[in-house]
């Protein structure tokens, strides 16, 4: 009996740990099941910290820093110099580019990464809260590097495909930047009647190049004149406010298409602001307040001119007393302490050059024995010395705390032996050659980066030639890089060198 229940005590045994066996095999299948059912997968759910972001989320990198301004001051120059008795005239956004570097299936409205399938992941991180947004590409005024730009008469016979003409010259040319004068008086007519039609076709045809756009904007209409000035010569208005309206009306009809604007052109003489008062900068200080802020509430990015000066000895007509002009070295230092610097980004200059190479001071010139043209010889004064001009208008500035650089809205040398014929006042084109144009336009731009002084830069000038059929007695024909029948001169195909190999 005891060895049957012996028996009987094994196999009881076996059956029981078979059973037992099964029943732990089927109860871990059942929960498995059930868990595949709700997850999806095998695996246990482990929460993302916010911070440590998937590589499939989109990471923008954006660099809001703009270039450093490191301005080397420039050498000293003499501004103690004789007095000239005769005046010597002169002629006178950004696309938002934010990129962002986005990954495949991520879902960046939701912050929430997807799989092929649409499934949810585990992990969630909001990329709008967490990650950056993109930026716009610099600003003009954020640019700071050297600016090349050239003088272009927009198109005056209404026809689109001419302005087209200009713009790939502009573009053949290898620039980015041109320069426009808009005069006020030719679009508002008046008070509140503004007539674009002109100024939409440059401005238009340019958005098929995307060139940016150095504004000058002078000469007040009529109707808004101090009563009693000659309105045969340009003058400022009697009310700021009005200029302002018309600046305001600019920017608004034409939103970031200009990306710098210069208020005004050479106030230091007569012919450029006839006034009640006369020649003042304190005046012309507050126009240039009043347009700065303007302009800043408008569009910030806008790099404001103040308005470049006559580079001039002074003049008094002898016969009505009348200040014809004020030395632009004495006028520049008014400028300054009516608070100027407080109210522009870039101090406006010019130098249409006469027949001495750009880097000679006005002290130093050699002479020229063969010149017709003897000024810069028997009378000097740093009025003919592109160089002398501007290091005194920058070591004004030095001297005045600001930082200012110089944005030179006017330089060229003028040539007249392919043009048949020489305007008036302009005895000293023709002592130079195309090849003196040429080889002195690129020595001054060379100069103008070497000093360090200025910011941008625009030729006197593409096309007024042209414009004018190559009237000889046209004082713009001269300085003009496209000669009689649509020919380059060499200074063009310098240029396009220059540009080439930057």
């Amino acid at each position: 009996m005891n060895k049957n229940v012996r028996g009987f005590v094994v196999i009881w045994t076996l059956i029981t740990g078979i059973i037992g066996t099964a029943t732990f095999f089927g109860i871990y299948l059942t929960y498995n099941t059930e868990a595949d059912s709700i997850t999806g997968e095998n695996t246990v759910a482990i929460p993302v910290p916010a911070t440590d972001i998937p590589e499939q989320v989109a990471v923008v990198v954006t660099n809001t820093q703009a270039p450093t301004n490191t301005q080397a001051p420039p050498t000293d120059v003499p501004t103690d110099v004789p007095e000239q008795d005769d005046a010597v005239d002169e002629t006178a956004t950004d696309d938002t580019d934010g990129a962002q570097q986005s990954a495949d299936d991520t879902d960046t409205e939701t912050g929430t990464d997807t799989d092929e399938d649409g499934g949810q992941a585990v992990a969630q991180v909001n990329v709008e809260q967490e990650q950056p947004q993109p930026t716009a590409t610099p600003l003009p005024i954020a640019d700071t590097d050297f600016q090349l730009a050239i003088q272009v008469q927009a198109v005056i016979d209404g026809n689109p495909d001419i302005q087209r003409i200009w713009m790939n010259d502009v573009r053949n040319l290898g620039l980015g930047w041109y320069k426009q004068q808009i005069r006020w008086d030719e679009i508002e007519l008046e008070q509140g009647v503004y007539d674009w039609s002109r100024l939409d076709i440059s401005m238009e045809v340019n958005l098929e190049y995307g060139f940016r756009v150095l504004a000058t904007v002078v000469t007040t209409p009529d109707w808004a004149r101090e009563p009693g000035v000659d309105l045969e010569e340009v003058g400022p208005p009697a009310d700021n406010q009005d200029f302002v309206n018309f600046l305001t009306a600019l920017l608004e009809r034409y939103p970031g298409q200009i990306h710098a604007l210069e208020v005004w052109n050479e106030q230091n003489i007569d012919r450029e602001w006839t006034a009640a008062d006369g020649l003042s900068a304190a005046n012309y200080v507050d126009m240039l307040r009043e347009a700065y802020i303007a302009i800043k509430d408008i569009d910030p990015g806008i790099i404001v001119i103040s308005g470049a000066l006559s580079p001039t000895g002074g003049f008094v007509d002898p016969n009505t007393g009348v200040v014809g002009a004020i030395d632009d070295f004495d006028f520049m230092d008014q400028l300054i302490d009516a608070g100027m610097l407080s109210y522009t980004d870039c101090v406006g200059a010019h130098h249409n050059g006469y027949n001495i190479s750009p880097s000679v001071t006005w002290d130093n010139v050699p002479n020229d024995p063969d010149a017709t043209f003897r000024g810069p010889f028997d009378n000097p004064h740093h009025s003919w010395s592109f160089r002398s001009t501007l290091q005194t208008y920058a070591n004004k500035i030095r001297l005045a705390g600001g930082d200012q650089r110089l944005c030179v809205t006017e330089f060229g040398w003028p040539v007249t032996e392919d043009i048949g014929g020489t305007p008036a006042g302009f005895g000293f084109a023709d002592d130079n050659t195309l090849e003196e144009q040429a080889e002195w336009m690129i020595e001054a731009i060379d100069n103008m980066i070497e000093w360090d002084i200025v910011w941008i830069a625009s030729i006197w000038n593409l096309n007024y030639g042209a414009q004018a059929g190559w009237d000889p007695n046209s004082d713009n024909t001269p300085y003009s890089i496209i000669g009689p029948d649509f020919a380059r001169r060499p200074a063009f195909d310098a240029i396009v060198a220059w540009t080439s190999e930057r």
